[in-house]
């Protein structure tokens, strides 16, 4: 442990050390420089205490999500920086031996002086996730982006053809902060007028009582014409905090599952439904969460009991690692299956089109959007709230809207 501190001090020290020469190459002023270094210390003071009083009986905060915001947005740049200054003491140590020992120039320090253009380079390369970050955290994290999606599938029963379908996910009530903001994005959620509103998971950070606050908030999403679906997520089973016994972990397991009836959705817990139109039907199936480096609770057979292989189904599966592990393949063909969870990281780069990425991508093979193997689908939605990061750089929160149409996939 104490090992660990000094080496953690040691990477602090150098880059700290290493940020603070790239300014004062490039700004003179003293008081500046001063200002910088007091200003520094008191942040780093600040992560430091908050993050020494988190509670693992209480779990995340406001004051923790605080301190993760700002580590970010100091830390990501100074390292930037680090790397950059860094790469040029290499060149300076190399150019200095090389001259040292090739006797090219006695004249010229050992070490020559740091470049003011390099410095200025490496403000610049760290001003954008500076500025990223910062725009994550005021107003990225309610950015809400409605995202359209057209699915088509051949032996979608014909009363179904046009069936919309609004899926959001990831709720994290624990983590608002902005009842306007809320308010707005419920508005959107029933702006799209659609047949069937699915939520698949994470309505809370750990404890129940995070949503209270919002139950007459989510009480507000309209009814839908196939009604609204449910089912839970990974954080939704209280096991990344320590309870005071398994009684109070249990309470609050109830207590959670008690949210969806009290905000009008039907928990699904391992078992399906049918909506039907006329003589057709589709089933719903939900199963409980199953992640393969997370909480196996989904039964997946237990859910699809009676079910034929012929029946038209869409799961709801928090997360998206269980597609690959049990549903792509499985016997009875689930057709279209809606995930969450990995909240495309909170972070990335998406121009439509153009660039997907988040360093998500390296965990999750679907994270983020539509995926088909051989006229399977999973659809991995972005997430509605935010967690750990108290904002979104680049992957916007998301109320996808889905619509199912009879016929071949022409794109």
């Amino acid at each position: 442990m104490i090992l660990r501190i000094l080496i953690l001090c040691l990477v602090l020290f150098v880059i700290e050390t290493y940020a603070y020469q790239a300014l004062k190459t490039v700004v003179k002023p003293k008081s500046f420089l001063v200002s910088y270094q007091i200003i520094s210390a008191l942040l780093l003071v600040f992560i430091v205490y908050s993050f020494t009083q988190f509670d693992r009986s209480v779990g995340q905060t406001g004051q923790s999500m605080r301190a993760m915001g700002l580590l970010l947005l100091v830390y990501i740049p100074k390292i930037i920086l680090t790397l950059v200054l860094f790469g040029e003491d290499i060149y300076r140590i190399g150019f200095g031996s090389i001259n040292h020992f090739a006797k090219f120039n006695d004249s010229v320090d050992f070490l020559v002086s740091r470049r003011k253009f390099v410095s200025q380079i490496g403000l610049g390369i760290a001003a954008v996730p500076f500025l990223s970050l910062l725009y994550g955290v005021t107003m990225g994290k309610y950015n809400y982006k409605v995202i359209k999606q057209r699915i088509f599938f051949p032996d979608l029963p014909d009363a179904f053809d046009g069936l919309t379908i609004t899926h959001i996910s990831d709720v994290h009530s624990g983590s608002f902060d902005n009842p306007d903001k809320i308010n707005y994005a419920i508005d959107l959620i029933n702006e799209q007028n659609s047949d069937l509103i699915l939520f698949t998971g994470d309505i809370v950070n750990t404890d129940a009582k995070e949503m209270h606050p919002w139950i007459d908030t989510f009480k507000r999403i309209k009814k839908h014409k196939y009604g609204k679906y449910s089912v839970l997520g990974n954080h939704d089973y209280g096991e990344y905090v320590t309870w005071p016994s398994e009684s109070a972990k249990a309470k609050n397991f109830q207590d959670i599952k008690d949210l969806h009836q009290q905000i009008d959705f039907k928990l699904m817990l391992n078992e399906h439904a049918f909506i039907e139109n006329g003589t057709d039907k589709i089933a719903l199936v939900g199963v409980e969460n199953w992640g393969v480096k997370f909480k196996k609770a989904g039964d997946l057979q237990k859910a699809s009991n009676g079910l034929s292989k012929e029946d038209f189904k869409i799961l709801m599966s928090h997360d998206p690692s269980h597609w690959d592990a049990e549903i792509n393949n499985h016997e009875k063909n689930f057709h279209l299956t809606l995930s969450g969870h990995t909240h495309g990281m909170q972070f990335g780069i998406e121009i439509p089109g153009v660039i997907k990425w988040s360093p998500i991508q390296y965990v999750y093979k679907q994270w983020a959007g539509l995926y088909e193997n051989l006229g399977r689908y999973v659809y991995v939605n972005r997430g509605f709230g935010f967690h750990a990061y108290s904002g979104r750089v680049g992957i916007m929160p998301e109320i996808t809207v889905i619509e199912l149409k009879k016929g071949l996939n022409v794109a």
